[in-house]
This record gives structure tokens, C-alpha cells and sequence, in this order.
């Protein structure tokens, strides 16, 4: 059985970020597990900019910010296992994986990272009527396609979805000379970041029809044309906006699914909303030595906030690992959202935490105006407002260390006052 002192599981930006930063805390023996053929991950076929900018101070491609931390990676003895699938987390932290050189491994980590990033929701999931024509795929199938093995999915678009994925397609498209019809999105607002809607399909002259979506696809070998139509308050078609679009493609851009298959059969508890892990400041689970950071977390806009957030995850690794006292019970205070905010992450915190702690959260609609407080009981740790909330955009609060160890009720609330 190999021995390490941290195992990462996946060698995207996030577990290359935890990796570095348990180093950085004197970790000695660190293991990456990835299953693709190399490192970075999600950001080797974003090769558009945008990254870095919080991070770096500056604009990157995807595969340059990706590059960066490979170089960091490279100049430690952080070992590397490429092409090798986990399988399994067992019980006192054994990893099971598999490779096509070493066969079934079984790997002790005194604590392991769940770093696995995310998965597109697919068309199965949508329960749209029609065949299953080509030509229906995901926006990151389609910019792989693309980006990566230079082939066009389709001259005539539509994108379901406006999720930032599926506006950044918008532009890739008309810039490679396809005609994108137009951006269908279900919901009254964008679930894209505001700089990619203007940059994505305002400077493209793309248009963005909210409430709506695709009832129907038609085509038996090749899609011909999907039918869309406007949805009401419950989110259901109206009859008589139905209107055909003739088109080859249908991209969608409908929401990321956290990888949390091997999470789940370890023991750890996810949060239904976050469709991630429960966890505290630290990013440590309810299973100790397991921690989560990244996309596998919760879903990320910016990759310079997944950074951030797997920096906290390895080096409270490293505090485990180098902890006398593994078993210790910690006592929390419960953080919860409440009102507009639809999530919180972290969900725990350590009553004597000596660190200010930054609490990531999503808001429910597009508010403006609203005013973010963070209360416990009466008394207000946190109050500020801002001129516009949108549900596609992460926001987060600073709340100091000293006025968590002085609260009496041992319960903090998130909400939105508008």
C-alpha cells in the first residue's frame, strides 16, 4: 500500500492550488490523482481571456492561468499520477484507484482533497420531445469541438441556457462564422456574469430571450429546427408563443452538476442546494481528513475564487496532518441563509476560530438595492448595501474572527433585505 501524507483528487486548478498551498505549510509527501492525460483540467479548452484578473492582476487565457500553477507544480516533488481513475474512498482515508500501468492501487493519505470539478447537466435531463438528432450537445462538448480538435459543430445556433459557458460559445461562434439565432433562457434573468453578456452578446448582436425556452427539436438524422416558445411564472409554456427556428445546433448551456459520486460514497454530507459538500472554514467534511474545494464545492464563477478558496482547503490539510490531536470534537457555530440568499458556504464554523472567515453565497433573484446583512440573534456582525444582486453572480462577506468567539447564540443568518 503507498503512503502519503495529503492525496488530491483531481489536478484541475483547484487541486493544484490545494496541492501548492499544503507544500507552502510544510506537507511533505503530497500525491495528485487525475484522470485525464494531463493537468489543468477545464481551463485547457477555455482558451478564451478573462482569467487571473483578482489573481494575477492581470489577463490570462485559460490554458496560460493553468500553466502557471503546472510550472508551480513542476518545481516541487509534488508527485503526479495522470490517466488514473478513483473509484473509491474506503474507510481510515484508503483511496482506491486504477491506471493502465500500475493497475488497482490502494493509497493511506492521512488527508485527502476532493478537488473533481463539475459535469455538464445533459439533454436527458431536460425531458425535451424529439429524437435524438446529432447536432444537440452541450456548450462545453461544442467548445471542445472547437477549441480543441478544430471542428465546427453547426453554421446555424441556438443556445438553451445562458449560463456563461453558453454565452461565451455565443461569441466563439459568430467568431468562427456560424450564425448564432439567438440565447433562450428560462429564467427572468441571465445566469451569466454581467461582463460576458455585454461582451458575449451585446458587442456580437447576438439576442437574449428571457423566459423562454425549447419545447420541441425536429429532425430525425440531423436537427432541423427546434420550436421555442415563452414561459410563465411557473415556468411553463404559454400556448401561442410557440415559434419554429430553423437551425443545425442546439447548444446547451442549462447549469453544472458537482462531481460528488465518489463524495457521496464516502460518507460525507452533502448540501442539497450546493449539490456539494457540507463544510467548515477550513473546507474540512463531517468526515475528518476529508476536505473539498472548487467546483466539486459549489460552482464557481471565476477561477481566480476557486484559487482562493482551494489555497484555504490545503493549508487546513496541512493544520490536520500536522494536528497531535486528529479526533478532537470541534464545536460550531451553523451558518445558514435566510430570505433572498439561496446557499452559504462555509455551512460550520469553529467557535474559536483566530481567522476572519469569508462566507460565499448566491442570492435567489436579481435584486437591486438590497442590502446584505449577516446576523446572529439580535445582534448584527455585518451590514452593507449594493446597487445590484444577481443570482449569477457569487457575492461574499469578510465576518471577523473576534465577532464569532463573542456570539452567544451559536448561529449565524445570511439574508438579502431589500
Amino acid at each position: 500500500m503507498l503512503k502519503y501524507d495529503l492525496v488530491v483528487i483531481g489536478g484541475g486548478p483547484a487541486g493544484m492550488a490545494a496541492a501548492l498551498k499544503a507544500k507552502e505549510c510544510g506537507v511533505d509527501k503530497i500525491l495528485i490523482l487525475e484522470r485525464a492525460s494531463s493537468l489543468g483540467g477545464i481551463l485547457e479548452q477555455c482558451i478564451h481571456t478573462g482569467f487571473g484578473l483578482h489573481h494575477f492582476g492581470e489577463e490570462l487565457s485559460g490554458p496560460e492561468y493553468a500553466y502557471r500553477f503546472i510550472k508551480q507544480v513542476e518545481e516541487t516533488d509534488i508527485e503526479v499520477k495522470v490517466d488514473t481513475m478513483v473509484t473509491d474512498i474506503l474507510t481510515g482515508n484508503i483511496v482506491v484507484a486504477t491506471n493502465n500501468k500500475e493497475g488497482m492501487l490502494e493509497i493511506h493519505a492521512t488527508a485527502i482533497i476532493l478537488a473533481m470539478g463539475c459535469r455538464e447537466r445533459p439533454r436527458g435531463a431536460l425531458d425535451i420531445p424529439g429524437s435524438r438528432a446529432s447536432g444537440i450537445m452541450t456548450a462545453g462538448t461544442a467548445q471542445k469541438y472547437v477549441n480543441i480538435y478544430g471542428y465546427m459543430p453547426g453554421k446555424k445556433i441556438v443556445i438553451l441556457g445562458s449560463g456563461d459557458i453558453g454565452l461565451i460559445m455565443a461569441r466563439r461562434m459568430t467568431l468562427e462564422g456560424a450564425k448564432v439565432e439567438t440565447v433562450c433562457e428560462l429564467m427572468p434573468y441571465s445566469g451569466g456574469l454581467t461582463r460576458n453578456i455585454v461582451q458575449c452578446l451585446d458587442d456580437m448582436g447576438i439576442p437574449l430571450r428571457l423566459s423562454c425556452t425549447v419545447i420541441k427539436t425536429h429532425g430525425i438524422e440531423r436537427l432541423e429546427g427546434v420550436t421555442i416558445a415563452d414561459v410563465d411564472e411557473n415556468r411553463r409554456p404559454i400556448p401561442g408563443t410557440e415559434q419554429y427556428i430553423e437551425c443545425d445546433t442546439l447548444m446547451l448551456s442549462v447549469g453544472l452538476i458537482p462531481e460528488n459520486e465518489l463524495t457521496r460514497n464516502a460518507g460525507v454530507m452533502i448540501d442539497p442546494i450546493t449539490n456539494g459538500a457540507i463544510v467548515d472554514e477550513n473546507r474540512q467534511t463531517n468526515r475528518p481528513g476529508i476536505f473539498a474545494c472548487g467546483n466539486v464545492l459549489q460552482v464557481h464563477d471565476l477561477v481566480d475564487y476557486v484559487t482562493q478558496e482551494s489555497y484555504t482547503a490545503g493549508e487546513g490539510a496541512a493544520k490536520y496532518i500536522k494536528s497531535k490531536n486528529k479526533n478532537k470534537r470541534t464545536k460550531y457555530v451553523s451558518v445558514r441563509p435566510e430570505g433572498g440568499v439561496r446557499y452559504v458556504v462555509p455551512q460550520n464554523i469553529n467557535c474559536d476560530t483566530s481567522e476572519d472567515v469569508k462566507l460565499y453565497f448566491r442570492v435567489k433573484d436579481v435584486y437591486r438595492g438590497g442590502k446584505i446583512t449577516v446576523t446572529s440573534g439580535d445582534k448584527v456582525i455585518y451590514s452593507k448595501k449594493k446597487p445590484k444582486l444577481a443570482p449569477g453572480e457569487m457575492e461574499y462577506v469578510i465576518v471577523k474572527a473576534e465577532d464569532i468567539r463573542a456570539l452567544d447564540k451559536k448561529e449565524i443568518i445570511v439574508k438579502v433585505e431589500v
